[in-house]
Protein backbone atom coordinates (compact mmCIF):
# COMPACT_ATOMS: atom_id res chain seq x y z
CA UNK A 1 0.00 0.00 0.00
CA UNK A 2 1.36 3.40 -0.96
CA UNK A 3 2.25 5.56 2.01
CA UNK A 4 0.46 8.87 1.96
CA UNK A 5 2.47 12.06 1.79
CA UNK A 6 1.46 15.08 3.81
CA UNK A 7 0.73 18.14 1.60
CA UNK A 8 3.60 20.63 1.45
CA UNK A 9 1.52 23.43 2.93
CA UNK A 10 1.06 21.37 6.09
CA UNK A 11 4.78 20.69 6.56
CA UNK A 12 5.55 24.32 7.34
CA UNK A 13 6.61 25.01 10.91
CA UNK A 14 3.84 27.62 10.98
CA UNK A 15 1.32 24.86 11.67
CA UNK A 16 3.51 23.06 14.23
CA UNK A 17 5.34 23.71 17.41
CA UNK A 18 8.48 22.34 18.96
CA UNK A 19 8.26 19.23 21.13
CA UNK A 20 7.96 19.75 24.82
CA UNK A 21 11.20 19.20 26.74
CA UNK A 22 9.36 18.02 29.81
CA UNK A 23 7.69 15.03 28.21
CA UNK A 24 10.26 12.62 29.66
CA UNK A 25 9.52 13.70 33.21
CA UNK A 26 5.78 13.36 32.89
CA UNK A 27 4.19 10.69 35.02
CA UNK A 28 3.07 7.59 33.13
CA UNK A 29 -0.59 7.09 32.35
CA UNK A 30 -2.34 3.95 31.25
CA UNK A 31 -5.18 3.44 28.83
CA UNK A 32 -7.36 2.21 31.66
CA UNK A 33 -6.78 5.40 33.65
CA UNK A 34 -7.46 7.61 30.67
CA UNK A 35 -10.69 5.86 29.83
CA UNK A 36 -12.06 5.68 33.39
CA UNK A 37 -13.77 9.06 33.04
CA UNK A 38 -15.69 7.80 30.03
CA UNK A 39 -17.66 5.34 32.15
CA UNK A 40 -19.62 8.02 33.91
CA UNK A 41 -21.31 10.37 31.44
CA UNK A 42 -21.66 13.26 33.86
CA UNK A 43 -17.96 13.23 34.73
CA UNK A 44 -17.03 13.57 31.05
CA UNK A 45 -17.65 17.32 31.11
CA UNK A 46 -15.14 19.07 33.38
CA UNK A 47 -16.40 22.36 34.69
CA UNK A 48 -13.23 24.20 33.84
CA UNK A 49 -10.20 23.61 31.67
CA UNK A 50 -6.94 22.81 33.53
CA UNK A 51 -4.09 25.26 33.32
CA UNK A 52 -2.29 25.01 30.02
CA UNK A 53 1.33 23.95 30.27
CA UNK A 54 4.22 24.26 27.87
CA UNK A 55 3.43 27.55 26.21
CA UNK A 56 6.72 27.66 24.34
CA UNK A 57 5.11 26.60 21.06
CA UNK A 58 3.90 30.17 20.35
CA UNK A 59 7.38 31.36 19.51
CA UNK A 60 7.71 29.00 16.58
CA UNK A 61 4.31 29.99 15.28
CA UNK A 62 5.10 33.69 15.36
CA UNK A 63 8.59 33.43 13.90
CA UNK A 64 7.90 30.94 11.13
CA UNK A 65 7.40 32.30 7.61
CA UNK A 66 3.90 32.12 6.24
CA UNK A 67 3.83 30.10 3.01
CA UNK A 68 0.33 31.20 2.05
CA UNK A 69 -1.12 33.58 4.64
CA UNK A 70 -4.89 33.66 5.10
CA UNK A 71 -6.70 36.88 4.27
CA UNK A 72 -6.42 39.37 7.10
CA UNK A 73 -4.39 37.04 9.35
CA UNK A 74 -1.33 38.35 11.14
CA UNK A 75 0.76 37.33 14.11
CA UNK A 76 0.33 39.25 17.32
CA UNK A 77 3.05 40.38 19.64
CA UNK A 78 2.79 39.74 23.33
CA UNK A 79 1.97 43.38 24.00
CA UNK A 80 -0.78 43.39 21.39
CA UNK A 81 -2.30 40.22 22.81
CA UNK A 82 -2.28 41.64 26.34
CA UNK A 83 -3.88 44.86 25.17
CA UNK A 84 -6.56 42.95 23.27
CA UNK A 85 -7.36 40.77 26.32
CA UNK A 86 -7.58 43.87 28.51
CA UNK A 87 -9.99 45.54 26.10
CA UNK A 88 -12.11 42.41 25.95
CA UNK A 89 -12.22 42.18 29.73
CA UNK A 90 -13.50 45.72 29.94
CA UNK A 91 -16.26 45.00 27.44
CA UNK A 92 -17.30 41.92 29.42
CA UNK A 93 -18.50 43.86 32.42
CA UNK A 94 -15.58 45.97 33.65
CA UNK A 95 -15.93 49.44 35.01
CA UNK A 96 -14.04 51.29 32.28
CA UNK A 97 -15.70 52.38 29.09
CA UNK A 98 -13.50 51.14 26.26
CA UNK A 99 -14.00 49.31 22.98
CA UNK A 100 -11.57 47.19 20.96
CA UNK A 101 -9.60 48.90 18.24
CA UNK A 102 -10.46 47.40 14.86
CA UNK A 103 -8.59 47.69 11.58
CA UNK A 104 -9.76 49.45 8.46
CA UNK A 105 -10.47 46.08 6.86
CA UNK A 106 -12.70 45.09 9.77
CA UNK A 107 -14.50 48.44 9.62
CA UNK A 108 -15.16 47.88 5.93
CA UNK A 109 -16.43 44.35 6.58
CA UNK A 110 -18.67 45.57 9.37
CA UNK A 111 -20.17 48.23 7.09
CA UNK A 112 -20.82 45.58 4.44
CA UNK A 113 -22.59 43.42 7.00
CA UNK A 114 -24.72 46.35 8.09
CA UNK A 115 -25.72 46.95 4.49
CA UNK A 116 -26.67 43.30 4.02
CA UNK A 117 -28.71 43.15 7.23
CA UNK A 118 -30.51 46.39 6.33
CA UNK A 119 -31.89 44.97 3.09
CA UNK A 120 -35.58 44.04 2.84
CA UNK A 121 -34.57 40.46 2.07
CA UNK A 122 -31.24 39.44 3.54
CA UNK A 123 -28.98 37.58 1.14
CA UNK A 124 -27.78 34.74 3.36
CA UNK A 125 -25.11 33.69 0.87
CA UNK A 126 -23.39 37.06 1.15
CA UNK A 127 -23.90 37.14 4.90
CA UNK A 128 -22.29 33.73 5.35
CA UNK A 129 -19.38 34.75 3.16
CA UNK A 130 -18.74 37.93 5.15
CA UNK A 131 -19.22 36.32 8.56
CA UNK A 132 -16.82 33.50 7.66
CA UNK A 133 -14.10 36.17 7.42
CA UNK A 134 -14.81 37.12 11.02
CA UNK A 135 -17.02 39.60 12.86
CA UNK A 136 -15.00 42.45 14.43
CA UNK A 137 -14.69 42.41 18.22
CA UNK A 138 -17.17 44.66 19.95
CA UNK A 139 -19.41 44.71 16.92
CA UNK A 140 -23.03 45.30 17.87
CA UNK A 141 -24.20 43.45 14.77
CA UNK A 142 -23.15 39.96 15.92
CA UNK A 143 -26.45 39.28 17.81
CA UNK A 144 -28.52 39.87 14.67
CA UNK A 145 -26.14 37.86 12.51
CA UNK A 146 -26.18 34.86 14.84
CA UNK A 147 -29.98 34.92 14.94
CA UNK A 148 -30.06 34.90 11.16
CA UNK A 149 -27.47 32.15 10.83
CA UNK A 150 -29.26 29.96 13.37
CA UNK A 151 -32.58 30.38 11.59
CA UNK A 152 -34.20 32.20 14.49
CA UNK A 153 -34.89 35.21 12.26
CA UNK A 154 -36.29 34.83 8.73
CA UNK A 155 -34.49 36.39 5.80
CA UNK A 156 -37.38 38.79 5.17
CA UNK A 157 -36.83 41.76 7.41
CA UNK A 158 -40.53 42.71 7.49
CA UNK A 159 -41.30 39.46 9.35
CA UNK A 160 -38.83 40.02 12.16
CA UNK A 161 -41.12 41.87 14.58
CA UNK A 162 -43.95 39.35 14.31
CA UNK A 163 -41.61 36.37 14.59
CA UNK A 164 -39.82 37.76 17.63
CA UNK A 165 -43.09 38.60 19.38
CA UNK A 166 -44.39 35.10 18.71
CA UNK A 167 -41.29 33.33 20.01
CA UNK A 168 -40.94 35.54 23.07
CA UNK A 169 -44.56 35.00 24.00
CA UNK A 170 -44.09 31.26 23.58
CA UNK A 171 -41.09 31.23 25.90
CA UNK A 172 -43.06 33.14 28.53
CA UNK A 173 -45.73 30.45 28.25
CA UNK A 174 -43.07 27.78 28.77
CA UNK A 175 -41.83 29.48 31.92
CA UNK A 176 -45.34 29.93 33.31
CA UNK A 177 -46.21 26.31 32.65
CA UNK A 178 -42.95 24.61 33.64
CA UNK A 179 -41.43 26.83 36.32
CA UNK A 180 -44.53 27.91 38.26
CA UNK A 181 -46.57 25.75 40.61
CA UNK A 182 -50.36 25.61 40.20
CA UNK A 183 -51.03 27.77 43.29
CA UNK A 184 -48.98 30.63 41.86
CA UNK A 185 -50.74 30.21 38.54
CA UNK A 186 -54.14 30.43 40.27
CA UNK A 187 -53.14 33.60 42.11
CA UNK A 188 -52.05 35.25 38.88
CA UNK A 189 -55.27 34.28 37.19
CA UNK A 190 -57.24 35.83 40.04
CA UNK A 191 -55.34 39.09 39.59
CA UNK A 192 -56.09 39.06 35.89
CA UNK A 193 -59.81 38.43 36.55
CA UNK A 194 -60.76 40.54 39.60
CA UNK A 195 -64.46 40.20 38.78
CA UNK A 196 -64.31 36.58 39.88
CA UNK A 197 -63.03 37.50 43.33
CA UNK A 198 -66.36 38.14 45.00
CA UNK A 199 -66.38 38.74 48.71
CA UNK A 200 -68.60 35.75 49.26
CA UNK A 201 -66.17 33.40 47.52
CA UNK A 202 -63.23 34.33 49.73
CA UNK A 203 -62.01 31.79 52.26
CA UNK A 204 -61.17 28.09 52.08
CA UNK A 205 -63.26 25.78 49.95
CA UNK A 206 -65.15 22.96 51.51
CA UNK A 207 -63.84 19.43 50.90
CA UNK A 208 -66.66 18.67 48.50
CA UNK A 209 -65.77 21.70 46.34
CA UNK A 210 -62.14 20.62 45.74
CA UNK A 211 -62.11 18.50 42.60
CA UNK A 212 -59.78 15.56 42.03
CA UNK A 213 -57.78 17.53 39.45
CA UNK A 214 -57.22 20.45 41.85
CA UNK A 215 -56.09 18.43 44.87
CA UNK A 216 -52.33 18.74 45.48
CA UNK A 217 -52.07 15.07 46.56
CA UNK A 218 -54.00 13.72 43.61
CA UNK A 219 -52.27 11.01 41.55
CA UNK A 220 -54.72 11.23 38.65
CA UNK A 221 -53.35 11.61 35.16
CA UNK A 222 -55.40 14.76 34.62
CA UNK A 223 -54.24 16.42 37.85
CA UNK A 224 -52.23 19.57 37.22
CA UNK A 225 -50.48 19.05 40.57
CA UNK A 226 -49.44 15.52 39.61
CA UNK A 227 -48.01 16.83 36.33
CA UNK A 228 -46.14 19.54 38.22
CA UNK A 229 -44.52 17.12 40.66
CA UNK A 230 -43.66 14.64 37.91
CA UNK A 231 -41.95 17.39 35.92
CA UNK A 232 -39.73 18.46 38.81
CA UNK A 233 -39.32 15.21 40.74
CA UNK A 234 -35.72 14.82 39.57
CA UNK A 235 -34.11 17.36 41.85
CA UNK A 236 -30.68 15.97 41.00
CA UNK A 237 -30.79 17.55 37.55
CA UNK A 238 -31.80 20.95 38.92
CA UNK A 239 -29.09 20.74 41.56
CA UNK A 240 -26.56 19.89 38.86
CA UNK A 241 -27.71 22.87 36.80
CA UNK A 242 -27.34 25.14 39.84
CA UNK A 243 -23.79 23.91 40.44
CA UNK A 244 -22.75 24.30 36.82
CA UNK A 245 -24.26 27.77 36.54
CA UNK A 246 -22.27 28.90 39.56
CA UNK A 247 -19.08 27.59 37.91
CA UNK A 248 -19.71 29.23 34.52
CA UNK A 249 -16.72 31.41 33.61
CA UNK A 250 -15.76 32.50 37.14
CA UNK A 251 -13.13 34.82 35.62
CA UNK A 252 -15.72 36.96 33.81
CA UNK A 253 -17.65 39.66 35.71
CA UNK A 254 -20.51 39.13 33.25
CA UNK A 255 -21.25 35.76 34.87
CA UNK A 256 -19.59 35.61 38.27
CA UNK A 257 -19.55 39.06 39.85
CA UNK A 258 -21.75 39.77 42.86
CA UNK A 259 -23.53 42.54 41.00
CA UNK A 260 -27.27 42.32 40.25
CA UNK A 261 -26.40 42.20 36.55
CA UNK A 262 -24.26 39.09 36.92
CA UNK A 263 -26.80 37.40 39.17
CA UNK A 264 -29.54 38.05 36.63
CA UNK A 265 -27.38 36.44 33.95
CA UNK A 266 -26.92 33.38 36.14
CA UNK A 267 -30.67 33.19 36.68
CA UNK A 268 -31.20 33.39 32.92
CA UNK A 269 -28.83 30.45 32.43
CA UNK A 270 -30.58 28.46 35.12
CA UNK A 271 -34.10 29.01 33.80
CA UNK A 272 -33.17 28.29 30.19
CA UNK A 273 -31.47 25.02 31.10
CA UNK A 274 -34.36 23.88 33.29
CA UNK A 275 -36.95 24.69 30.63
CA UNK A 276 -34.86 22.89 28.01
CA UNK A 277 -34.51 19.83 30.25
CA UNK A 278 -38.25 19.63 30.84
CA UNK A 279 -39.13 20.11 27.19
CA UNK A 280 -36.60 17.48 26.07
CA UNK A 281 -37.07 14.42 28.29
CA UNK A 282 -34.98 12.28 25.94
CA UNK A 283 -31.90 14.43 26.57
CA UNK A 284 -32.81 16.50 29.64
CA UNK A 285 -29.65 18.18 30.92
CA UNK A 286 -26.12 17.01 30.17
CA UNK A 287 -23.36 18.50 32.26
CA UNK A 288 -21.53 21.09 30.18
CA UNK A 289 -24.54 22.52 28.35
CA UNK A 290 -24.06 25.66 30.41
CA UNK A 291 -20.76 26.23 28.59
CA UNK A 292 -22.54 26.12 25.22
CA UNK A 293 -25.29 28.41 26.46
CA UNK A 294 -22.94 31.05 27.89
CA UNK A 295 -21.64 32.51 24.56
CA UNK A 296 -25.18 32.88 23.25
CA UNK A 297 -26.38 34.73 26.33
CA UNK A 298 -23.28 36.94 26.35
CA UNK A 299 -23.77 37.97 22.71
CA UNK A 300 -27.50 38.67 23.02
CA UNK A 301 -27.14 40.59 26.29
CA UNK A 302 -24.66 42.89 24.54
CA UNK A 303 -27.07 43.84 21.79
CA UNK A 304 -27.28 47.56 20.99
CA UNK A 305 -31.09 47.38 20.84
CA UNK A 306 -32.58 47.78 24.32
CA UNK A 307 -35.70 45.81 23.45
CA UNK A 308 -33.59 42.88 22.32
CA UNK A 309 -31.57 43.08 25.52
CA UNK A 310 -34.80 42.97 27.56
CA UNK A 311 -35.80 39.74 25.76
CA UNK A 312 -32.34 38.22 25.62
CA UNK A 313 -33.44 35.25 27.72
CA UNK A 314 -36.11 34.15 25.24
CA UNK A 315 -33.88 34.77 22.23
CA UNK A 316 -31.04 32.80 23.85
CA UNK A 317 -33.34 29.87 24.60
CA UNK A 318 -34.55 29.42 21.03
CA UNK A 319 -31.09 29.94 19.53
CA UNK A 320 -29.75 27.39 22.01
CA UNK A 321 -32.37 24.91 20.80
CA UNK A 322 -31.50 25.64 17.17
CA UNK A 323 -27.78 25.20 17.81
CA UNK A 324 -28.19 21.89 19.65
CA UNK A 325 -30.52 20.55 16.99
CA UNK A 326 -27.50 19.94 14.78
CA UNK A 327 -25.69 18.05 17.55
CA UNK A 328 -28.70 16.57 19.36
CA UNK A 329 -27.68 12.92 18.94
CA UNK A 330 -24.31 13.56 20.59
CA UNK A 331 -26.06 14.25 23.91
CA UNK A 332 -28.45 11.28 23.90
CA UNK A 333 -26.79 8.51 25.89
CA UNK A 334 -29.04 5.85 24.36
CA UNK A 335 -27.55 6.70 20.94
CA UNK A 336 -23.89 6.72 22.00
CA UNK A 337 -23.05 3.52 20.12
CA UNK A 338 -25.36 4.09 17.15
CA UNK A 339 -24.39 5.40 13.72
CA UNK A 340 -25.53 8.89 14.72
CA UNK A 341 -24.16 8.98 18.28
CA UNK A 342 -21.08 10.60 19.74
CA UNK A 343 -18.84 7.58 19.15
CA UNK A 344 -19.70 7.62 15.44
CA UNK A 345 -18.92 11.34 15.29
CA UNK A 346 -15.52 10.75 16.88
CA UNK A 347 -14.87 7.98 14.36
CA UNK A 348 -15.61 10.45 11.56
CA UNK A 349 -13.04 12.84 13.03
CA UNK A 350 -10.50 10.01 13.02
CA UNK A 351 -11.28 9.34 9.36
CA UNK A 352 -10.89 13.03 8.44
CA UNK A 353 -7.46 13.05 10.08
CA UNK A 354 -6.47 9.85 8.26
CA UNK A 355 -7.55 11.25 4.90
CA UNK A 356 -5.46 14.41 5.30
CA UNK A 357 -2.51 13.29 7.46
CA UNK A 358 -2.18 9.52 7.68
CA UNK A 359 1.26 9.73 9.28
CA UNK A 360 -0.11 11.65 12.25
CA UNK A 361 -3.20 9.43 12.43
CA UNK A 362 -1.08 6.26 12.49
CA UNK A 363 1.27 7.63 15.14
CA UNK A 364 -1.57 8.66 17.46
CA UNK A 365 -3.94 5.72 17.11
CA UNK A 366 -1.67 2.83 16.12
CA UNK A 367 1.72 3.59 17.64
CA UNK A 368 0.77 5.56 20.76
CA UNK A 369 -2.68 3.95 21.21
CA UNK A 370 -4.30 7.34 21.95
CA UNK A 371 -8.02 6.77 21.64
CA UNK A 372 -9.67 9.87 20.12
CA UNK A 373 -12.38 9.66 22.77
CA UNK A 374 -9.82 10.70 25.37
CA UNK A 375 -9.67 14.24 23.97
CA UNK A 376 -12.23 14.64 21.14
CA UNK A 377 -15.23 13.85 23.36
CA UNK A 378 -14.91 17.18 25.16
CA UNK A 379 -13.94 19.06 22.01
CA UNK A 380 -17.08 17.97 20.17
CA UNK A 381 -19.70 17.93 22.92
CA UNK A 382 -18.70 21.34 24.31
CA UNK A 383 -18.12 22.88 20.85
CA UNK A 384 -14.55 23.86 21.79
CA UNK A 385 -15.70 26.25 24.52
CA UNK A 386 -13.23 24.74 27.02
CA UNK A 387 -10.22 24.69 24.72
CA UNK A 388 -9.82 28.38 23.90
CA UNK A 389 -10.26 31.86 25.32
CA UNK A 390 -13.93 32.89 25.57
CA UNK A 391 -13.60 35.63 22.95
CA UNK A 392 -11.62 33.40 20.63
CA UNK A 393 -14.52 30.96 20.85
CA UNK A 394 -16.82 33.68 19.54
CA UNK A 395 -14.68 33.89 16.39
CA UNK A 396 -14.67 30.10 16.05
CA UNK A 397 -18.45 30.09 16.38
CA UNK A 398 -18.66 32.73 13.65
CA UNK A 399 -17.15 30.13 11.33
CA UNK A 400 -19.25 27.30 12.75
CA UNK A 401 -22.53 29.12 12.23
CA UNK A 402 -21.70 30.68 8.86
CA UNK A 403 -20.47 27.56 7.11
CA UNK A 404 -22.99 26.48 4.43
CA UNK A 405 -22.14 22.81 5.08
CA UNK A 406 -23.44 23.14 8.62
CA UNK A 407 -21.72 23.34 12.01
CA UNK A 408 -21.30 19.58 12.38
CA UNK A 409 -18.88 19.13 9.46
CA UNK A 410 -17.14 22.41 10.20
CA UNK A 411 -16.50 21.37 13.80
CA UNK A 412 -14.81 18.16 12.65
CA UNK A 413 -12.55 20.09 10.29
CA UNK A 414 -11.57 22.52 13.04
CA UNK A 415 -10.80 19.63 15.40
CA UNK A 416 -8.67 18.02 12.70
CA UNK A 417 -6.87 21.33 12.14
CA UNK A 418 -6.14 21.49 15.86
CA UNK A 419 -4.29 18.20 15.58
CA UNK A 420 -2.37 19.27 12.48
CA UNK A 421 -1.22 22.54 14.08
CA UNK A 422 0.66 20.62 16.77
CA UNK A 423 1.67 17.63 14.63
CA UNK A 424 5.42 17.99 15.28
CA UNK A 425 4.94 17.76 19.03
CA UNK A 426 2.53 14.88 18.62
CA UNK A 427 4.86 12.94 16.32
CA UNK A 428 7.69 13.41 18.82
CA UNK A 429 5.60 12.40 21.83
CA UNK A 430 4.45 9.17 23.41
CA UNK A 431 1.09 8.20 24.89
CA UNK A 432 1.55 10.16 28.10
CA UNK A 433 2.85 13.42 26.64
CA UNK A 434 0.41 13.40 23.72
CA UNK A 435 -2.60 12.78 25.91
CA UNK A 436 -1.58 15.57 28.25
CA UNK A 437 -1.04 17.92 25.31
CA UNK A 438 -4.40 17.13 23.71
CA UNK A 439 -6.33 17.46 26.95
CA UNK A 440 -4.64 20.83 27.60
CA UNK A 441 -4.55 22.32 24.13
CA UNK A 442 -1.90 25.06 23.83
CA UNK A 443 -2.59 28.64 22.89
CA UNK A 444 -2.72 29.16 19.14
CA UNK A 445 -3.56 31.79 16.55
CA UNK A 446 -7.26 31.46 15.80
CA UNK A 447 -6.97 32.97 12.33
CA UNK A 448 -4.37 30.36 11.39
CA UNK A 449 -6.49 27.60 12.89
CA UNK A 450 -9.54 28.57 10.87
CA UNK A 451 -7.37 28.93 7.77
CA UNK A 452 -6.09 25.37 8.09
CA UNK A 453 -9.62 24.11 8.76
CA UNK A 454 -10.78 25.82 5.59
CA UNK A 455 -7.96 24.19 3.61
CA UNK A 456 -9.22 20.81 4.80
CA UNK A 457 -12.50 21.57 3.06
CA UNK A 458 -10.80 20.56 -0.18
CA UNK A 459 -10.92 16.98 -1.33
CA UNK A 460 -8.50 14.51 0.34
CA UNK A 461 -5.02 14.03 -1.08
CA UNK A 462 -4.45 12.04 -4.26
CA UNK A 463 -3.09 9.15 -2.21
CA UNK A 464 -6.33 9.00 -0.26
CA UNK A 465 -8.36 9.05 -3.48
CA UNK A 466 -6.28 6.23 -4.98
CA UNK A 467 -6.66 4.28 -1.76
CA UNK A 468 -10.45 4.54 -1.81
CA UNK A 469 -10.62 3.67 -5.51
CA UNK A 470 -8.68 0.50 -4.73
CA UNK A 471 -11.17 -0.32 -1.99
CA UNK A 472 -14.14 0.16 -4.28
CA UNK A 473 -12.48 -1.89 -7.02
CA UNK A 474 -11.85 -4.72 -4.57
CA UNK A 475 -15.48 -4.53 -3.48
CA UNK A 476 -16.78 -4.51 -7.06
CA UNK A 477 -14.66 -7.46 -8.28
CA UNK A 478 -15.46 -9.61 -5.27
CA UNK A 479 -19.18 -8.90 -5.51
CA UNK A 480 -19.15 -9.84 -9.18
CA UNK A 481 -17.35 -13.10 -8.40
CA UNK A 482 -20.07 -13.90 -5.89
CA UNK A 483 -22.76 -13.25 -8.49
CA UNK A 484 -21.00 -15.54 -11.00
CA UNK A 485 -20.89 -18.36 -8.47
CA UNK A 486 -17.11 -18.67 -8.19
CA UNK A 487 -17.35 -19.72 -4.54
CA UNK A 488 -18.78 -22.86 -3.08
CA UNK A 489 -20.33 -21.24 -0.02
CA UNK A 490 -23.58 -19.36 0.23
CA UNK A 491 -23.67 -15.75 -0.84
CA UNK A 492 -24.80 -14.52 2.58
CA UNK A 493 -21.90 -16.09 4.45
CA UNK A 494 -19.39 -15.05 1.80
CA UNK A 495 -20.66 -11.47 1.83
CA UNK A 496 -20.19 -11.32 5.59
CA UNK A 497 -16.61 -12.53 5.19
CA UNK A 498 -16.07 -9.99 2.43
CA UNK A 499 -17.34 -7.12 4.57
CA UNK A 500 -15.04 -8.18 7.41
CA UNK A 501 -12.02 -8.28 5.10
CA UNK A 502 -12.92 -4.96 3.58
CA UNK A 503 -13.22 -3.27 6.95
CA UNK A 504 -9.78 -4.59 7.76
CA UNK A 505 -8.45 -3.15 4.53
CA UNK A 506 -10.07 0.25 5.02
CA UNK A 507 -12.13 1.50 8.00
CA UNK A 508 -15.27 2.33 6.06
CA UNK A 509 -18.63 1.56 7.55
CA UNK A 510 -20.58 -1.03 5.57
CA UNK A 511 -23.33 1.55 4.97
CA UNK A 512 -20.82 3.65 3.00
CA UNK A 513 -20.02 0.82 0.56
CA UNK A 514 -21.23 1.38 -2.98
CA UNK A 515 -24.28 -0.57 -3.98
CA UNK A 516 -23.47 -2.67 -7.02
Amino acid sequence: MVKKRVPDWLNSSLWSSSPSQSSSSTSKLTNAEASSDDNNRISRYPSSKPDVVAAEEDSSIRKAPVPQPPPGARSESKEEAERRDEERTLTSGGSKDSSPVISAEEVNRQSQLLVEVSKKVVNMVDVRRLVSMGIPDGSAIRPTLWKLLLGYLPSERALWSAELAKKRSLYKHFKDELLMNPSEMARRLEKLNPSNNDYESCGPLSRSEVTQEEHPLSLGKSSIWNHFFQACHDTEIIEQIDRDVQRTHPDMPFFSEDSPFAKSNQEFLRRILIVFAKLNPGIRYVQGMNEILAPLLYVFRNDSDEENVAHAEADTFFCFVELLSGFRDNYCQQLDNSVVGIHSTITKLSQVLRDHDEELWRHLEVTCKVNPQFYAFRWITLLLTQEFNFFDCLHIWDSLLSDPEGPRETLLRICCAMLILIRRRLLAGDFTSNLKLLQNYPTTNISHLLYVANKLRARPSMEAVVHRVAVYKYWFVTRKSLELGDTGTTGQVQETVLTTKLKRYHPLHSAEMPQI
